[in-house]
């Protein structure tokens, strides 16, 4: 990649928008892409608010801030993305709507161009095999608040080459983050580990064991978590984690992945989390308030 790299961002939702905020913080040029015209002024409201927070914080100098957000390029349209030497697919975990965007990206771009996807569960190899690339596809997995998170799962699909990993390791670091590298199966390491700890919170609620607020306590003191895995689903989306739970299920036909009937109820109703303002817990202005789930649907006390 050049010194400069023109990077590419598919998607201006939370988890786009702090991809875009690190790359642009790193000095990489950044066009970022969403058909939704609402979603992507949203998103450069919410970069600006963090910039002016770590301005006011001395984390950054004057004008800097201005200076970072004035290397992101809003787009509605895919055709603006074909400057870009690297593109990060960050919609919503939709396998055809990511097959769909691979397949967009890939008349788009320059054949020499890189596509990786922050998918947190779907097949690397299914998403390059959509492609006239599939060597050049690869996955980055970012955590969820991206600025904040130090960690990137790096997916090798069975197509990606040497070149390709290593671009994307270079990258990477460029953004500040750490890296570990990981085969193309289910739920990658993170959410092979993360989504079965969080169903099984669901189920612990569910059979009414404790409150949210006693389980979410008794894993921050109990095992020294600095978040309950309930607030946890409520910052990742429980319908994300639905999702993921499913998957998981279906790939590796194990019973142990089997969703919670609480979390689905949950997705049933719309209390996803933070971002419709209910999950297990309730929020105002993005701040938890209240558990939601005392009494839960169920009466669990």
């Amino acid at each position: 990649m050049n010194e400069t790299p023109v990077i590419g961002v598919v998607g201006a939702g939370q988890m786009g928008r702090g991809i875009a905020q690190v790359a642009a913080q790193a000095g990489c040029e950044v066009r970022l892409m969403d058909t939704n015209d609402a979603q992507v002024d949203g998103a450069l409201v919410s970069i600006a608010k963090d910039l002016n927070r770590l301005v006011a914080k001395g984390k950054l100098g004057d004008g800097e801030s201005a200076r970072i957000l004035g290397r992101i390029h809003p787009t509605r349209v895919f055709g603006d993305l074909s400057p870009c030497e690297y593109v990060i697919e960050a919609a919503v975990e939709s396998t055809e709507l990511k097959l769909q965007i691979f397949r967009d990206l890939d008349t788009t771009l320059a054949p020499e161009a890189m596509l990786a996807s922050n998918t947190s569960s779907i097949s690397l190899t299914k998403l390059a095999g959509v492609t006239k690339r599939p060597e050049r596809v690869i996955g980055m997995h970012f955590m969820n608040p991206v600025p904040l998170m130090k960690l990137v799962e790096i997916v090798r699909a069975l197509q990606t080459a040497d070149e390709t990993y290593q671009e994307t390791v270079k990258l990477a670091q460029r953004l500040g983050k750490t890296y570990v590298t990981t085969r193309d199966m289910p739920g990658f390491i993170v959410n092979r580990m993360l989504i079965p700890f969080i169903n099984e919170a669901c189920f612990t609620l569910q059979d009414g064991l404790g409150t949210v607020e006693d389980i979410d306590e008794a894993a921050r003191l109990g095992l020294n978590h600095p978040m309950g895995p309930l607030q946890l689903a409520d910052l990742i989306g429980l319908d994300t984690c639905l999702f993921i739970s499913e998957v998981l299920q279906r790939e590796f036909g194990e019973d142990k992945y089997r969703p919670s009937s609480l979390m689905r109820n949950y997705v049933a109703a719309g209390w996803l989390g933070r971002k419709t303002n209910r999950g297990f817990y309730v929020y105002a202005a993005g701040k938890k308030e209240r558990p939601s789930g005392r009494p839960s649907p169920l009466d669990l006390k």
